[in-house]
Parts: C-alpha cells; structure tokens; sequence
C-alpha cells in the first residue's frame, strides 16, 4: 500500500507561513484575471474555513499567506480546496492538464508573535527580492498598500502587525530593515526562509 499524504497539524489561534510554488517552478499566474481569481477564490474559503488573512503576496510562480487559524478547522482545510479550485480554474483557461503546484504546500508555525511582524515584512518585500519591481508600493498582487494606507483593502486582518506599528514604521521597517536583515542573513533560519520559493 503506497504512504498516505502527510497532513499538517494546526490550532485555534496559530499563526501560519503559508507557501507554495508553480510545479517546475513555472508561472501561476500570467495576467491580472488570474491574480484577480486567485484572490477571490481566497477571500470565498477563508470565509467558509474561518481563517484569517494576515498578509499576502502573489508571485508569478509562488504564493505566499500569513494566516491565522479561528476555528478548529485546520489550515489545510482552506489551503486544498483554494489551490484545486484554482488549478482547475488554470488549467481550463490555459488548456494545461496535471498538477500545477509543486507538491504539497509548505504550513510553518510561527512560534513567537514578534516573529509575525518580521515575516510580514518579508513576504511585502518578495517584488524587491524577484526583481519585479524597484519600488514596493507599485506591486499590487500583495497586501503591502493596504499596510502602508495606499490601498483600502479588505481581506486581510492587519491588527496583529499594525497594533504597536505605525504606517510610517512600518513601511521603513519593510523597505530599510528587511532588506539589510536578508542581506545578513540575520533571521533566515529563524523564520523558515532558507527553504522558500
């Protein structure tokens, strides 16, 4: 009998680094509908699974979510049925058949909540770190305008970052601090970031 899947372990009230990659490490996405579709699709079972967005940021080939579990239903719940809807969605509209993510998705603890802070920081900052953009707040496929007041978006619950941040401090906490911390290499370890798309 072949191994069953791994399923990860979650609780009410943790905070986790979601993440996950195009298979072969291809493109998602290819235009603002699929970015558009795959936010909607997010919004809908986040709903239904109760969790909490705390910050995205959509890469052309990987994704990356900062969640909060609110219910007893674990994280997977939501994580599964997103990405086969959106798949399905994929490869209907790309004429593409099998598997369009890289394996199973990576679920990460984040086991102190001065953690949250940091690793929010580091997923606004992935354009800068792909190159898609010089500045971060013209990227649009993540939460950073909605963080920094340029946007007023709904989906995500900022109060765990943004409760002892000012828009100010955190914006120079992103686009300063961030950068020369990656740089150093000062918390890769610490928030799971050596292993990330």
């Amino acid at each position: 009998m072949g191994k069953k899947p791994s399923i990860e372990i979650s609780q009410i009230g943790g905070y986790y680094h979601v993440y996950n990659r195009g298979n072969r490490q291809e493109n998602i996405f290819f235009d603002g509908t699929d970015y558009v579709g795959y936010l909607e699709k997010l919004r809908k079972y986040k709903e239904k699974y109760k969790v909490s967005i705390i910050c995205y940021c959509l890469m052309p080939n990987h994704v990356h979510l900062l969640v909060r579990q609110d219910s007893e239903i674990p994280i997977y719940k939501l994580i599964q049925p997103l990405h086969t809807s959106y798949s399905m969605y994929f490869n209907r509209k790309y004429d593409k058949v099998g598997h369009l993510f890289q394996g199973k998705f990576k679920q990460k603890p984040v086991t102190k909540n001065e953690y949250l802070l940091y690793l929010s920081s580091y997923i606004h900052f992935n354009p800068i770190i792909g190159g898609l953009v010089k500045r971060l707040e013209d990227y649009q496929w993540s939460s950073y305008p909605d963080y920094i007041g340029l946007r007023e978006g709904t989906l995500c619950d900022k109060k765990p970052i943004l409760d002892d941040q000012s828009l100010d401090e955190y914006r120079q906490l992103t686009e300063e601090e961030i950068k020369d911390k990656l740089i150093q290499k000062e918390f890769q370890e610490t928030l799971f970031l050596s292993e990330c798309p």
